[in-house]
């Protein structure tokens, strides 16, 4: 039998293939540079091509960083309307197309993604297009190490694309803190990275206080949280169906031992539950106690908030007041005899 070339077989591959991505993928192997994937489908700008004419590779001698064309996108599997979607993308807020626009939807077919899904993930997130393909590959492979394998990965990226913006440290700060703070499990980081991916872009402090409301407050233990996918939830809201159940008598805070007089609801059946269902099925309530309710704590918390920043600001003007004492002695008695350490 006789060995067909790589180019043929790549070739033939791209002409072939209902996937030509994933088919690209196998051929290569996932480690190949995307780059040279890359020739395959750009052109440069004003490029005239002929429709369904073959591509190979000694036809492109286009590198990353030329600009898309219409007739390119078309050979990618993107319909006309795709194409003339995507390009507009391309250039949207900005003079010209980014130099980086080729690679970002190569990285993203190598990843799976049909072209309809590669539309998809580029309409909510246009800062994709400004992101270099190595820089993209490396967040990749980065939340495949936070155990983020290619479905779940798949399913972040088209969910919440904004995270493939933000640097490695940050991501990696997040899931460290998430470890080491909260006490969470690998695995429960990754679940939490899985379902709200949003959580990386979340003030440290404000991700923390949530956690310990959860955990203190509510009395719930790190299984619970994630399951109940408490992250996705504002704090407002949390806080809001918690004290609402609290002051019906319908929710207690465990004592020490985790220990309470009633039952309480799971966090995952008044959390992860319409408004309407919480109100009524676990609640007992109506829709216009609850109204009047989260006015009401809108208020307390309101005036909670202005009384913490006084406090603030007196132990500031306290803190001033005893330095200007301070230096006030100083210059009345310069010559004072300091006691010897």
């Amino acid at each position: 039998m006789s060995v067909v070339p790589g180019r043929q077989v790549l070739q033939w591959t791209l002409r072939n293939a209902t996937c030509p991505v994933l088919s690209i993928r196998t051929i290569l192997g996932r480690h190949k540079p995307v780059f040279s994937i890359c020739r395959l489908y750009c052109s440069t700008h004003n490029q005239a091509s002929t429709p369904h004419q073959p591509t190979t590779l000694s036809q492109q001698q286009l590198q990353p960083g030329r600009e898309l064309s219409l007739q390119a996108l078309l050979d990618m599997g993107f319909t006309d309307t795709q194409a003339d979607q995507m390009l507009e993308q391309a250039t949207q807020g900005r003079a010209g197309q980014s130099e980086h626009a080729t690679s970002t939807l190569m990285v993203l077919f190598v990843l799976g993604f049909k072209p309809s899904n590669v539309l998809k993930v580029l309409e909510k997130c246009p800062e994709l297009f400004c992101v270099k393909g190595t820089h993209l590959e490396q967040r990749m492979d980065n939340l495949r190490r936070l155990g983020l394998l290619e479905g779940g990965l798949q399913r972040v990226v088209i969910h919440y694309p904004q995270i493939l913006t933000l640097p490695l440290k940050r991501v990696n700060t997040v899931a460290r803190f998430l470890k080491e703070k909260c006490a969470f499990t690998v695995q429960q980081v990754t679940d939490i990275l899985r379902d709200c991916p949003a959580v990386v872009q979340y003030d440290l402090g404000q991700l923390e206080y949530k956690f310990q409301y959860a955990y203190f407050r509510l009395g719930v233990r790190q299984s619970e949280i994630v399951k109940s996918k408490l992250f996705r939830v504002p704090l407002d809201e949390v806080r809001g169906r918690h004290c609402f159940l609290e002051r019906r008598g319908l929710y207690q805070t465990p004592d020490k031992k985790g220990q309470t007089l009633i039952v309480n609801p799971k966090l995952n059946d008044f959390l992860a539950v319409p408004e309407e269902t919480y109100v009524t099925n676990v609640a007992m309530a109506t829709q216009e106690e609850f109204e009047v309710f989260k006015k009401l704590m809108a208020r307390e918390w309101l005036e909670y908030d202005d009384c913490q920043e006084r406090d603030m600001v007196a132990d500031s003007d306290d803190a001033e007041d005893d330095d200007d004492s301070e230096d006030e002695d100083n210059l009345k008695n310069p010559y004072r005899k300091r006691r010897k350490r």
